[in-house]
């Protein structure tokens, strides 16, 4: 899963198959800036993919449309996205196990879609210590 979140209360997010590498992350940026006219400020970590050589030549040749921002390494505390991971761990991993691989993309497309509808629980998120003494 690939996700982003905003202080608006506002998450985009996709469940795919497979490693993140450059493609999938491109093409959710793709999707970002699709979705908006007006200029996107992506908070992203250190993750391997996020300061790739193609993701770079992507946010290079759309500077006008995104810019991103790199947390400190090793500093999951700082990012608000990884508050949502914890509520999405927690909800899946009470839920009934997958006895089939169309329940392992299911039950997170569930709650996903079930946390994107809770903009205060979202909004919170840059209210958490950490990430708000970064703000």
């Amino acid at each position: 899963m690939i996700s982003t979140v905003t202080n608006k209360g506002e998450m985009r997010w996709k469940i795919f198959s497979g490693a993140l590498n450059a493609k999938p992350m491109i093409d959710f940026l793709k999707r970002l800036t699709r979705q908006t006219d007006r200029k996107i400020f992506l908070i992203l970590d250190n993750l391997r993919v996020h300061p790739s050589k193609p993701v770079k030549q992507w946010l290079a040749e759309n500077k006008k449309n995104i810019e991103v921002v790199y947390l400190p390494s090793d500093s999951p505390e700082l990012n608000p996205d990884e508050l949502l991971n914890c509520d999405l761990k927690q909800r899946v991993t009470t839920a009934t196990p997958a006895q089939a691989k169309p329940a392992l993309t299911r039950t997170p497309e569930q709650s996903l879609r079930s946390i994107e509808k809770q903009l205060q629980s979202i909004q919170s998120y840059f209210q958490h210590k950490n990430v708000n003494d970064v703000a």
